[in-house]
């Protein structure tokens, strides 16, 4: 019979309790969901009582919340800024942790959670799920199969989608480096530590490129108001936030429960709700009236220690958000869009291949990537199996966006990843 570890979550919005609470909350048979602590209340309440947790276990105040330990594993699903500091709180006090990710945009503070785990030993997964989605697992088998003989480069391109950049990235949590990471690493870490993954090897040197050129005041047509609700152009602006949040719902068959829309109201989702929060709320703001300062395209060139090069786009103007995947070797190459392969061996007919039916988790989020990362937690912390993804390797993919970032803002700069 399966152990079941005690669950305590930090940070119960979309990511901490909509998707990991709910798989976790789903497997009762390994997980128990016992202590909650988040800063707004309602939100708290909301999910203690999906979660069945105790009122009494419920905590608002971090500091109280951390006073002792909770349980066996804490997941760490706060805002980027805060997610070392709880994260070596809880390596003091013992717990195993799953964090969200990106970890830091700091350097130091990179070495210090290496070195803090290595002090007091905490197994510690961090929440790189593409790692585990059906598609990059199946490249990943493809490039051990020796099918395209030694990897030379990797084309990497990583299209946002036009109403994911105005929702996450001009008006949400992300827009503004004040308050998270950079946007290549807020957005691109899972991209990065792919292609670090698939390049076997430490990076050597970085250089980067790009900038905030469309979501500016400057850019603002003539009649745009502050908020779309008043707009005379919220029925027809491709970024409106009646279009993206009212619209786009209404198309999915009004979902009670879904993601984008369930960031902006309780669920279950109503029109109302919606139009209540454009009219009110932060999603409701004029793209080209907000406070955001993070770039809406940026370019990253790799070179990695074993001689694989790489580059990374990362684009919002695009209608779909698709990654774009080349990988290039010495007797073939394979491509991904849409989570679609097509392996090319030199001298051979293509094959075509859809990893999407290997997929048998109920839960697609991130092409099941989500599933199953909540399944390799388990195995971490029970030893039943190795961890695909350790702290060492999450850090060495940040430490590539720390530099892209340095490297961006000093022009283009080629910087060492390792000095």
């Amino acid at each position: 019979m399966n152990r079941i570890y005690t669950i305590a979550i930090i940070g119960t919005g979309a990511r901490g309790a909509k998707a990991y609470g709910r798989l976790i909350y789903k497997a009762p048979d390994r997980y128990k969901i016992t202590h909650l602590c988040d800063i707004n209340p309602t939100v708290l309440n909301t999910v203690g009582d999906e979660f069945c947790v105790p009122v009494e276990n419920r905590y608002t105040d971090p500091q109280v919340f951390f006073s002792e330990k909770r349980a066996d594993v804490l997941v760490i699903a706060t805002p980027d800024d805060c997610h070392v500091e709880h994260c070596l709180a809880a390596m003091k006090m013992g717990y195993d942790i799953l964090c969200e990710k990106p970890l830091t945009d700091k350097e130091d503070e990179c070495k210090q959670l290496l070195e803090t785990q290595k002090k007091y030993g905490n197994k510690i997964l961090v929440c790189h799920v593409l790692r585990y989605a059906s598609a990059y697992v199946k490249l990943k088998e493809l490039l051990d199969s020796g099918k395209l003989g030694k990897l030379v480069s990797i084309n990497w391109v990583e299209p946002l989608g036009y109403w994911h950049q105005a929702h996450s990235y001009v008006r949400g949590n992300w827009r503004n480096t004040a308050h998270a990471a950079p946007m290549i690493l807020a957005k691109c870490c899972h991209d990065l530590d792919l292609i670090q993954y698939f390049a076997g090897s430490k990076c050597d040197s970085v250089s980067s490129v790009g900038d905030l050129t469309f979501f500016k005041q400057e850019h603002a047509p003539a009649e745009a108001t502050m908020r779309c609700a008043d707009c005379a152009l919220k029925e027809t602006c491709a970024y409106s936030a009646y279009r993206i949040y009212v619209e786009r719902w209404k198309e999915k068959g009004r979902p009670e429960v879904d993601w984008p829309y369930n960031v902006l109201v309780s669920e279950p989702i109503t029109e109302e709700k919606l139009i209540r929060a454009i009219e009110t709320g932060p999603y409701g703001r004029c793209v080209f009236h907000c406070d955001n300062n993070v770039v809406d395209h940026q370019s990253v060139q790799m070179l990695f220690e074993n001689g694989v090069t790489a580059t990374l786009q990362m684009n919002a103007f695009n209608q779909n958000s698709d990654r774009r995947v080349t990988l290039f070797g010495t007797y073939g190459m394979v491509d991904m869009v849409d989570d679609k392969i097509t392996l090319n061996v030199f001298g051979q007919p293509a094959e075509f291949i859809d990893p999407s039916v290997q997929n048998a988790h109920e839960d697609y989020a991130h092409g099941g990537g989500d599933s199953r990362m909540i399944d390799a937690l388990y195995g971490m912390i029970s030893g039943e199996r190795p961890l695909a993804t350790s702290l060492e390797q999450s850090v060495e993919s940040h430490l590539i966006g720390i530099k892209a970032e340095e490297s961006r803002l000093e022009g283009g700069k080629l910087l060492l990843v390792h000095e």
